[in-house]
């Protein structure tokens, strides 16, 4: 496992990778859980040779976000990363990937304001354009990425499709605790009632996906059941939708393709998660 922090130093072995061989990346801002580690494992199965970054991105952060406390570990990271078959780790810091003179930004209009993106401007702004970056450096075949963040799947997605970039995107399936918490970096935030009061976000899924097999199709009411269920365990919800999953459109009455999206805070901290509404 070499670690590279130079961009030069990275982008000389991208533009040299062995004709024939499938180049697995895995983008990460660190501080893995199994759900990081899940999808190195499907890189290292999939591709012959596997690039992980480790870059914790100041763009995709808001002024008022957790971007200095988000937790940051590099020693564990590699201890946890030496036990697959990880080639390089590409670790570059800020002032490289955003110079003093920096000034070019990527946006994949109309899927970037919603969801996430509406309460977190600029947002999709910062991973858009710190993704592009990185795999015009790694130039890898196939970027692996998780499905809890499903949002932030379907914009790469569309600005790989858009921009004629050839890297594809193998999208994982959400890594759950015992308890079903989709597992994440910020769960750390959590004390031991948030973390009890957190399961609501898979309570509220479980709920909905049960709704819909009784033939329930109507998403105000879906939307109405599953925010009773966050409010009554202690959650503070930013949004729950009900959305086709291409393009990510709100609608009224969900069929076999419609997917749930949530994003509900548990005290301070900021969780996610998503599922298909038909099991």
């Amino acid at each position: 496992m070499q670690i590279i922090d130079n961009i030069q130093a990275m982008q000389e072995i991208g533009n040299n990778w062995s004709a024939g061989k499938k180049i697995g990346f895995v983008p990460t801002m660190g501080y893995f859980h199994q759900g990081h580690l899940s999808l190195v494992a499907e890189a290292n199965k999939q591709c012959e040779i596997t690039v992980v970054s480790i870059f914790v991105n100041p763009s995709q952060f808001g002024p008022n976000e957790d971007f200095e406390s988000y937790p940051r570990d590099m020693q564990r990271d590699l201890e946890l990363l030496s036990k697959y078959k990880v080639d390089y780790v590409f670790s570059p810091n800020p002032e490289q990937m955003y110079p003093q003179d920096y000034r070019t930004w990527v946006e994949v209009e109309g899927l970037s304001s919603i969801l996430c993106g509406a309460s977190r401007p600029g947002h999709f702004r910062g991973v858009a354009t710190v993704i592009l970056k990185l795999i015009n450096i790694i130039k890898p075949n196939f970027m692996f990425m998780g499905e809890k963040d499903f949002q932030q799947v379907t914009v790469l997605q569309t600005m790989l499709k858009d921009l004629n970039c050839e890297t594809q995107i193998v999208p994982c399936p959400i890594i759950r605790e015992e308890d079903g918490l989709a597992m994440s970096s910020r769960n750390v935030y959590l004390n031991p009632e948030q973390r009890k009061q957190a399961l609501c976000l898979y309570r509220a899924i479980q709920q909905a996906q049960a709704k819909y097999k009784q033939g329930l199709r109507d998403t105000n009411l879906l939307k109405k059941q599953a925010a009773d269920l966050i409010i009554n365990s202690g959650g503070k919800i930013d949004y729950i939708s009900f959305v086709e999953p291409k393009t990510l459109q709100e609608v009224a009455i969900a069929d076999d393709n419609t997917r749930i999206m949530l994003a509900v805070f548990i005290g301070k901290t900021r969780l996610i998660d998503n599922a298909p509404l038909k099991v």
